[in-house]
Formats: C-alpha cells, structure tokens, sequence
C-alpha cells in the first residue's frame, strides 16, 4: 500500500477521525477570524467540525499570490473550492503545502478548524461584505 507523507493514508485518515472524536470530548477555545481571513465552512459544520479560519495575509506575506491560485489551483472566491480532508490528505489544496514536511500535517486539526460554529464561509471584513451591509448614518443608528 501506498505511503502518503510518512504514513499510510489510511493512518492519517484515522488519526483524524481519532481527533475528530477528542474534540468532541474537549472544550477548545474558538478563533476568531481577523481582516482578511477566510473562513471556509462548506462542510465542517455539516461534519460536526469547527470552520477553518485560513490565515491568507499571514500566507500571502510568504508566497506569491501564483503559488496558491494557479500552482496549487485555489479559486479567487470564498466557498469556491470544493475542499475536503480527504483531499487534502491526497496533497491537494491545503494538503499541497500541509503534508508535515513543508507545513504540518492534519493530524493538527484544531489549528485549522479552530472557528466559532456556524460561522459562514466568507473573507473577514471583506469590502464585498461591507458593502452589502446598510449603511449607517446617525439618522438609523
């Protein structure tokens, strides 16, 4: 069987699962998302997980927009990836960069999935978001 990163892929998916369950065993303090970040929730609440918060500024300071959006194939659209761990276990998106030789690895799932739940899928304080807000004035406040 096929060697993924060190350990079977079969390993890892259990040692997520494995993780998955703790979770639900411990209270973990929620993240809070900052300007910029990217809350991806596509499916985590569906699974029972916390969203991903995903740092792009802290990302963006150390690659090239290119490395993400067209080597690795990230959408420029929040919620426009179909992402799943079991994609990312098999290398790709996250699992490009985060495969516990050039970034962890997802055995570390509360460093992602670290959102308060039900949090939308979204990019934090986003100008798309604050214009879809109503405006206030002190009028309507």
């Amino acid at each position: 069987m096929e060697k993924l990163y060190g350990m079977r892929k079969g390993g890892r998916l259990m040692a997520c699962l494995m993780a998955v369950l703790a979770m639900l065993f411990v209270d973990l303090p929620e993240a809070h998302a900052e300007y910029g970040d990217v809350v991806i929730n596509n499916y985590s609440d569906g699974a029972g997980m916390r969203p991903v918060i995903f740092p792009h500024w802290f990302h963006r300071v150390r690659f090239r927009c290119k490395v993400c959006h067209a080597d690795i194939g990230f959408k420029f659209q929040a919620g426009g990836n179909e992402i799943n761990m079991v994609k990312i276990i098999d290398g790709q998106y996250c699992g490009a960069c985060h495969n516990g030789e050039i970034a962890w690895s997802v055995e570390n799932c509360n460093l992602c999935h670290s959102a308060k739940p039900g949090t939308k899928t979204q990019v934090h304080e986003s100008t798309i978001q604050k214009l879809a807000r109503p405006a206030t004035t002190p009028a309507n406040k």
